[in-house]
């Protein structure tokens, strides 16, 4: 066995121990990934401030050095723990299962992991989440799920972000979507703009379906 293979099979391990602990704790999860600059933190901020009253939600933030990401995300009045994650390009089930220690989860029903900037990195490594969030800006080109397979053909739900900024970068938004679910078969895609709010109430009804349906078994 190689070196990589037996990283990732402690790491498969570790990631199946959060899953447990979040099931029994009734928490839907999510791992939130992108490309940098794709609206990630944005996107996360407005999402928890339009749960209030519906879903108690904390967030997990990773990032290379600063915390500008969880000083940003703690003015929607929500509980925010920082990894700080060196010249690692991905969070870890290990790095999560110590992160969530300094949350009080008994309080929440939605986590939100905001995985490190990557599209290539992050794609192997479980956390032991029950959702797969990938996010693609409408300013990023239409063939971007072409160029990073492994990390799309994983997503649960594509999210097409900044869509408000759609016509100024000529979208086109009829082939983007047909290579979105050629990359991503399975997944769920909500097209949103955090600035505007536009396509947030679907993907939010969504989010309280997923987590009611996780709760009732």
């Amino acid at each position: 066995m190689d070196v990589h293979t037996s990283i990732l099979d402690k790491n498969d391990r570790l990631a199946e121990r959060n899953r447990g602990f979040f099931k029994a704790k009734k928490l839907l999860v999510l791992n939130v990934l992108s490309s940098p600059g794709s609206g990630k933190t944005s996107f996360i901020q407005q999402t928890a401030v339009a749960l209030r009253g519906k879903l108690r939600v904390g967030v997990i933030v990773g990032d290379l050095a600063t915390d500008n990401d969880a000083e940003r995300l703690r003015t929607a009045g929500i509980p925010v723990v920082q990894i700080t994650t060196g010249t690692a390009c991905h969070l870890e089930a290990e790095m999560v299962a110590r992160a969530m220690t300094r949350l009080d989860l008994d309080r929440l029903d939605l986590l939100i992991i905001e995985n490190v900037g990557n599209l290539v990195c992050p794609a192997s490594y479980d956390l032991g989440e029950d959702l797969r969030v990938v996010l693609l800006s409408v300013t990023e080109g239409e063939d971007k799920p072409l160029k990073y397979p492994p990390m799309f053909f994983s997503a649960r739900v594509v999210i097409v972000s900044k869509s408000d900024l759609a016509a100024a970068v000529e979208y086109p938004r009829e082939k983007a979507l047909e290579i979105i679910h050629r990359a991503s078969p399975q997944a769920e895609v909500y097209e949103v703009s955090a600035k505007t709010g536009a396509g947030m109430d679907t993907w939010l009804r969504f989010l309280v379906k997923q987590h009611a349906a996780g709760t009732i078994s």
